[in-house]
C-alpha cells in the first residue's frame, strides 16, 4: 500500500479515551438532535432512473453543482479541491463542489455533540466507537446503491463490503487500500518492508550471507570494522511502538500466526523471535546498534536515510520512505540500498511479511444529514471505478499519461520530467497519488512511473513473500471494556521491554526483562484477553469462509 504521510496519520487519528464520548454523542445525535434519524433519503425521480449497468453520475441530470461538505479527520489532509489537475476533473464530471474540514478527535466529536454532521466523514480506527456505532449516524451504503446507483456493487469488492458489514447486515463504510485475498493472489500488491544493505558496503564484504544468527553478527563486526563511520545496523523509528523490531521482525522471520488450534499465538514470547532479539542485544552490546536509534523520531531517521548513514537497515514502509531513498540513490549512484535475504528463521519458516490488510486504511462514510445522498454514492462509485482510480492515480488520458499495448500506463515526458525534477510544483499542479480516499494497489500496478525507482528492486524482492495476516486484523477487545484497558497497559509494557532487552547490559538483564513482562501478563487479563482475540479471530475466518 502506498500511504502518504502516514506517520503524520496515525498522529492525527488516534481515537483516545476523549473518544468514548463520541459513543454517547453519537447516540444523541442519531436520536435527532439536530441530525436525520433514519437518512435523507431524497427524490431523484426528476433527476435520473438507476441503471445497473450504468453509473449514477453518468445519468444524473441535476443541473446545478451540488455543495458537499467532506470531514477528514487528520490535520494534514490537502483541503484543496478543484485546483490541480485531479480535482479538477472530479468536480467537472460530478457537478459538485467539496468543502474539506479537517481535524483531530476533538473535532470530530463537535460534530456528534453538535448534530450538524458533514456529508462525509472519513475516519482511520476500524476498531474505534464512530465506526462500531456507524448504523446510528450513517447511511447503510447497500441501501444507498440499491435506490440511487446500482452500479457501485460493479465497483465495490464484495468481500470488502462483507468485512464491513455490521449487525443488522448492512455495510455504512469503505475504505481505501483494502485487499483482498483475491488481490494478493494477483502478485500485484508490492512488498513494505525489506532488509537493506548499502551497495558499496555489500559489495566490499564480499556479498555475505546474514541469514543466521552467527552469520548476522560477525557481518556487523566485519561492517563495523571497515566503515566506521557508518552504523551497522538501524530500523524504523521507534517512538511509543516497536519501530520495525516487533510485528515487523515476527514477519520477517515467519513467525506463525496462530496456533495449531487456529487460536491467538503470542508472537513476542516465539522462540525463534526471542532468540533473534537476543542476537540483536549482542550486536548492540558490541557497540553495532547507535543508543541514537532508539531515540530518533521519525524525522531524525528519516535524515540518516537520506544520508546514507546506515549500512543496513529492516526497513518497514518503503514506499513512505521512497522519497528519501531516491534522494540518497540520486546523490550517491552505485552506493544505493538494495534488499537482500538478511536474518532468516532458525527453524526454517518462510517470511510472512504482512502489507494493508482487507480492513484498508482511511474508512469513508456518508452520513444521514447528507443533503444529496444521491449523489454522494455517486462520488463514491466514480472514485472506485478504473475510470476514477486512473484519473487518481495518472491524471488525464493522452493529456498527463498514455496506455501502451500491453495494457500499462506511462506518465507523458513533461509530466514525468516534472515528477522527477520538481516535486513540489508537481504535486500541487497534478495531485496525482495523493487523492486517495478509495485508492488501490492494483492500480498502481499498472505503471513503472508509480513507484520511485530506488524501491523498485526491494519490491521485486519481496515478490512471493506475502501473506495475509486478515485473521489478525480488528482483534483487539473493545474500547472501553476491561480487557480493553489491559491490552493498554500490556502493549506499552511490551514496547519497553524491547527495548530494555535489545539494550540489556548482559544475559541475565536481558532474561529479567522478560520475565517481568510475562509476570506483567499474568496481573493484567492476558488470559480473557486470549479468550477475546481467539473468539474474534474464529468470527474473522466465518466472515472470510476460513475453515
Amino acid at each position: 500500500m502506498f500511504k502518504m504521510n502516514k506517520a503524520a496519520g496515525k498522529k492525527g487519528v488516534k481515537l483516545c479515551a476523549a473518544l468514548l464520548t463520541a459513543v454517547i454523542m453519537i447516540t444523541g445525535c442519531s436520536s435527532g438532535s439536530g441530525g436525520s434519524s433514519e437518512g435523507n433519503w431524497v427524490s431523484i425521480e426528476d433527476r435520473y432512473t438507476v441503471d445497473p449497468e450504468k453509473p449514477a453520475w453518468q445519468l444524473d441530470k441535476k443541473e446545478e453543482a451540488t455543495d458537499l461538505t467532506w470531514y477528514v479527520n487528520a490535520d494534514w489532509w490537502n483541503t484543496d479541491f478543484g485546483k490541480d489537475i485531479v480535482t479538477k476533473k472530479i468536480k467537472e464530471d460530478l457537478n459538485i463542489n467539496i468543502k474539506f474540514i479537517t481535524g483531530d478527535d476533538t473535532k470530530l466529536n463537535t460534530f456528534f455533540a453538535g448534530g450538524d454532521m458533514p456529508d462525509l466523514l472519513t475516519v482511520f480506527d476500524s476498531n474505534s466507537p464512530v465506526v462500531q456505532k456507524a448504523a446510528t449516524w450513517a447511511m447503510p451504503l447497500n441501501d444507498l446503491a440499491e435506490k440511487y446507483d446500482p452500479y457501485f456493487n460493479k465497483v465495490a469488492a464484495a468481500d470488502t463490503l462483507n468485512w464491513f458489514q455490521q449487525a443488522d447486515g448492512k455495510t455504512y463504510g469503505y475504505p481505501n487500500y483494502s485487499n483482498t485475498q483475491a488481490d494478493y493472489d494477483s502478485g500485484n500488491i508490492p512488498a513494505k518492508t525489506a532488509f537493506i544493505i548499502r551497495k558499496d558496503v555489500y559489495e566490499a564484504l564480499g556479498s555475505p550471507v546474514m541469514g543466521t544468527p552467527e552469520e548476522f553478527e560477525s557481518v556487523m563486526k566485519q561492517i563495523k570494522e571497515k566503515f566506521p563511520t557508518l552504523i551497522p545496523f538501524g530500523f524504523n523509528s521507534i517512538g511509543e511502538g516497536t519501530g520495525s523490531l516487533g510485528d515487523v521482525l515476527q514477519d520477517f522471520i515467519g513467525v506463525p500466526l496462530e496456533t495449531a488450534n487456529g487460536e491467538f499465538y503470542d508472537r513476542n514470547q516465539d522462540e525463534d523471535y526471542l532468540t533473534w532479539l537476543k542476537t540483536l542485544n549482542k550486536v548492540y552490546r558490541d557497540g553495532n546498534i547507535s543508543d541514537d536509534s532508539f531515540a530518533d523520531d521519525g524525522t531524525a531517521f528519516e535524515e540518516k536515510v537520506k544520508s546514507g548513514k546506515y549500512a543496513t537497515m529492516l526497513l518497514d514502509g518503503t514506499p513512505q520512505q521512497g522519497g528519501n531513498l531516491q534522494i540518497y540513490l540520486s546523490a550517491n549512484e552505485g552506493k544505493e540500498y538494495v534488499a537482500v535475504d538478511g536474518p532468516q528463521s532458525t527453524k526454517g519458516n518462510a517470511p510472512t511479511l504482512n502489507q494493508s490488510g482487507i480492513t484498508g486504511w482511511m474508512i469513508n462514510f456518508i452520513s444521514k444529514d447528507a443533503k444529496d445522498p444521491a449523489k454522494a454514492i455517486q462520488i463514491f462509485t466514480y472514485l472506485l471505478s478504473e475510470e476514477g482510480q486512473l484519473l487518481m492515480n495518472y491524471g488525464i488520458e493522452g493529456e498527463t499519461y498514455k496506455k501502451n499495448a500491453d495494457g500499462t500506463v506511462e506518465l507523458m515526458p513533461a509530466v514525468k520530467d516534472l515528477q522527477l525534477h520538481n516535486a513540489d510544483k508537481f504535486k500541487k499542479e497534478y495531485r496525482m497519488g495523493e487523492f486517495m480516499f478509495f485508492g488501490h494497489d492494483r492500480y498502481k500496478a499498472l505503471s513503472a512511473d508509480a513507484f520511485p525507482e530506488a524501491i523498485k528492486q526491494m519490491q521485486e524482492w519481496g515478490k512471493g513473500k506475502l501473506k495475509p495476516h486478515f485473521i489478525l486484523e480488528n482483534i483487539s477487545p473493545n474500547q472501553g471494556t476491561p480487557e480493553a484497558r489491559a491490552l493498554s497497559a500490556i502493549n506499552a509494557k511490551w514496547n519497553s521491554t524491547l527495548v530494555s532487552m535489545v539494550r540489556a547490559k548482559d544475559d541475565a538483564s536481558f532474561d529479567n526483562a522478560l520475565a517481568a513482562y510475562k509476570s506483567f501478563l499474568g496481573e493484567n487479563r492476558w488470559d480473557d484477553i486470549l479468550k477475546v482475540r481467539s473468539e474474534k479471530m474464529k468470527q474473522n475466518k466465518e466472515k472470510l469462509g476460513i475453515q
